[in-house]
């Protein structure tokens, strides 16, 4: 081989071995170097609620970005569990924790532990009472509820049914999310003439507790139209009664959250409208907000996900959406 050939080749290889180095340190960029190879917790109220599983996802999605791995926690919606579960966090040393609090009166004292060990926590969705906290992401619960409510009174004024009463079974009323849904919706039942009849409050968050509370409502209220129930799996429990007491045809049902049993519901009539969040997008943006505080930035104090309600006549232009923050 000549001198110029060799050096040629030598060239070229020296090309190569650049660009391949520049390639992994563009790849190594898009981690972050006070995140890389630490652990965070995410501690949950129930994995049992698809919604918890899929903010989950957001926050591993958002940290496995910068680097880092997470511990998921499951509190069982125990506040006893909740506490525990912080306590064995902090002791495997997490640099931070993504928080989804029982209610909003157990988050302090998970937020007091996690300050006296210097551990930047994130709330993610349901509130605290009190107690410090480098963000908390919700989602815009009220607003939610109120174009939810707003949607199922134009369904009950074409159906001439406005006089009919309607129902609710809700979030637990000690969670600030709860207190916002239900003050929504029924600011929009308020503006339309639609009067309250009754409310149940979940605490399992079961479809089976949602069973039993809409027959019971039912049997109290045989002339009720319509029933805003606020959490996915308990919607499913209530569609089944109604179903089940012959009173699809004079009572419609209205949803939150989101799960893939919604879509054939709203296409046979079962379900009228939901406030769909976006759980995983909640997710990434707790990661997000953690990342910061973790290294030393200030994130936004309040950081609100908007609920897009979906109808049957909405559907088809909102599946992009779905797909991308809710992953059906």
């Amino acid at each position: 081989m000549t001198s110029s050939i060799i050096k040629r080749v030598l060239r070229v290889s020296m090309c190569v071995t650049v660009f391949g180095l520049s390639a992994l340190s563009a790849g190594a960029q898009t981690q972050d170097a006070g995140v890389k190879g630490k652990t965070f917790a995410y501690i949950t109220p129930g994995l049992d609620l698809p919604f918890w599983r899929h903010i989950a996802k957001g926050v591993e999605t958002g940290i496995g970005k910068a680097g880092g791995t997470v511990l998921t926690l499951d509190s069982r919606n125990d506040a006893s569990a909740q506490l525990k579960n912080a306590q064995d966090a902090i002791s495997k040393g997490v640099a931070g924790i993504v928080l989804s609090p029982t209610d909003s009166s157990t988050a302090p004292s998970v937020l007091a532990l996690a300050k006296r060990a210097h551990v930047p926590v994130v709330i993610a969705d349901i509130g605290t009472n009190g107690g410090d906290y480098a963000s908390f992401i919700s989602s815009d619960n009220e607003k939610g509820a109120y174009e939810t409510g707003k949607k199922v009174a134009e369904v009950l004024k074409a159906k001439g049914w406005a006089s009919g009463g309607y129902g609710m079974i809700t979030v637990s009323l000690a969670r600030k999310n709860g207190q916002l849904r239900s003050a929504g919706f029924r600011q929009a039942m308020k503006e339309a003439g639609v009067q309250e009849l009754g409310l149940n409050q979940l605490q399992r968050y079961t479809s089976e507790e949602s069973f039993k509370y809409t027959q019971d409502m039912i049997t109290a209220h045989p002339g009720m139209r319509c029933l805003f129930v606020q959490v996915d799996v308990a919607t499913l429990g209530s569609a089944k009664a109604i179903q089940a007491a012959r009173k699809g045809d004079d009572l419609v049902l209205a949803g939150f959250d989101g799960v893939e049993d919604y879509i054939p519901m709203l296409n046979d009539g079962r379900l009228i409208a939901f406030g769909m969040q976006q759980p995983n997008l909640m997710g990434e943006k707790a990661a997000a907000a953690l990342v910061d505080a973790v290294n030393g930035k200030t994130p936004a104090k309040s950081i609100v996900v908007p609920v897009i309600v979906i109808t049957k006549d909405n559907l088809q232009e909102n599946m992009a959406v779905v797909k991308q923050t809710v992953s059906f």
